[in-house]
């Protein structure tokens, strides 16, 4: 996993506040939610990582440098 600066980590939560609607793009893990599941972002770790209450229920995180997700409905 790679480290992510200061710098990083607040544009990613300036970027994608509590509430911010995402569709996922990519995961690489056999649990993941099907790619266009859409999500809702509930805070980001100190580590990057976007929380998300998946649509479809699933509470995977969505991991800094190796997942995608787009936003949606702006």
């Amino acid at each position: 996993m790679r480290m992510i600066r200061p710098e990083q980590l607040e544009l990613l939560r300036r970027t994608y506040p509590n509430g911010t609607r995402v569709e996922l793009v990519r995961m690489d893990d056999v649990q993941a939610p099907p790619i266009g599941t859409k999500g809702t972002v509930y805070g980001i770790d100190d580590t990057g990582s976007l929380l998300i209450h998946w649509d479809n229920g699933s509470g995977l995180n969505v991991i800094y440098s190796e997942d995608i997700v787009r936003k949606v409905g702006e």
